[in-house]
C-alpha cells in the first residue's frame, strides 16, 4: 500500500439518495452497503501500479455482480471513468471525491517502469436511487449517512510505528464526524479501508472513537469476532463498516459478509476483498 493521508468523501461531496419516481424499491428489500478497495484501479489498460487488461476488468465486474450491493464505497480508484469499468453506467451512478490531485509521483513499488497515479475514493450507487451532493446520505424510508475513508497505512496496531503519527492526526477528524452524527440523531456508517485492525482487544483508535461521548454515542463494528479469509496471511480485517447506535438498530443480524475471490484467480482481482452488510428499514 502507498502511504496516504486521510481520504474522505466529506466536506465536498454528499449524496442524498431516494427512490426515483417510476423506479420504486421493493418494500421488503434490505439496503446492501459495501466497501471495496480496488487496488490502483486505472482508467486505461496497462497503466498504473496494478496494470490490468480488459479481462481483468471483466473479472472485477463479475465480482461486483456477485456482491450485488446498493451502495459501494470504493478506494484506490484514479477517476470516475476507471470506476465505471467495474460499475457500468447502465446500473450504477459513480460519484467521486473532489480531493485535489497530489503533486507526488514516482515509480510503483513492485512494478518497474510504472508510475504511481492518483488514488481516490468514491461511491457507486445503484440506479433507482436519486443522487444529490453534500457528504453521503441515503434517503429511502429513513435517512442513512455514510462516510468513506482510506486511512494511513503502516499502523495496523499499536502506536509506535512511524506511520502512526499520521494516523493520530487523522483519527480526530473521523471522531468529530462520528460525534456530529450522534448529536444530530442521524443513522450513520463509517466504512472503507481503515488500514487498522480495529477489532483487536484494546485498540487505541477504537477506544478513542467508542468512548461514550457525546452522551448516547455507541458504536458497533460489523464483523466483530469474525476472521478475514481474503488473504490467508492476514486473519484480521482492516476494511470495516462502523455503525453508530442509530444505524446499528437496523443491521440485519448475521449479515456481515466478506466476498472472497475464487482460488483459481491468479493474480487476485485486488489485494482487498469486498465487505458488506444488510440493513433493514432503509
Amino acid at each position: 500500500m502507498v502511504p496516504k493521508s486521510l481520504l474522505v468523501l466529506a466536506g465536498g461531496i454528499s449524496l442524498l439518495l431516494s427512490a426515483c419516481a417510476g423506479l420504486p424499491r421493493e418494500p421488503a428489500r434490505d439496503l446492501v452497503v459495501a466497501s471495496w478497495n480496488l487496488e490502483h484501479l486505472a482508467e486505461q489498460d496497462g497503466v498504473g501500479c496494478r496494470p490490468r487488461a480488459e479481462a481483468d476488468y471483466a473479472i472485477l465486474r463479475q465480482y461486483a455482480d456477485r456482491l450485488d450491493a446498493d451502495v459501494i464505497a470504493f478506494q484506490e480508484v484514479v477517476n470516475a471513468a476507471a470506476a465505471a469499468r467495474v460499475f457500468p453506467p447502465d446500473r450504477y451512478v459513480v460519484v467521486m471525491s473532489r480531493r485535489p490531485d497530489s503533486a507526488r509521483g514516482g515509480d510503483c513499488r513492485g512494478a518497474p517502469g510504472q508510475q504511481i497515479r492518483k488514488q481516490d475514493v468514491g461511491f457507486a450507487v445503484r440506479k433507482g436511487l436519486k443522487v444529490r451532493r453534500v457528504d453521503v446520505t441515503i434517503l429511502g424510508r429513513r435517512p442513512l449517512r455514510l462516510l468513506n475513508v482510506h486511512l494511513k497505512s503502516g499502523c495496523s496496531a499499536g502506536a509506535l510505528a512511524e506511520a502512526c503519527a499520521t494516523l493520530r492526526r487523522q483519527s480526530p477528524v473521523v471522531e468529530r464526524w462520528i460525534d456530529g452524527r450522534t448529536r444530530s440523531g442521524e443513522a450513520a456508517i463509517i466504512l472503507g479501508d481503515f488500514n487498522r485492525r480495529l477489532a483487536l482487544p484494546g485498540d487505541l483508535l477504537w477506544q478513542d472513537w467508542d468512548d461514550g461521548r457525546p452522551r448516547g454515542s455507541v458504536l458497533s463494528l460489523a464483523g466483530q469476532g469474525l476472521s478475514a479469509s481474503c488473504d490467508p496471511r492476514h486473519r484480521d480485517f482492516i476494511d470495516h463498516l462502523v455503525l453508530n447506535r442509530f444505524a446499528g438498530l437496523h443491521l440485519r443480524p448475521g449479515s456481515f459478509r466478506e466476498t472472497s475471490y475464487d482460488p483459481g484467480d491468479d493474480p487476485r482481482p485486488s489485494d482487498h476483498c469486498p465487505v458488506s452488510v444488510r440493513l433493514k428499514g432503509f
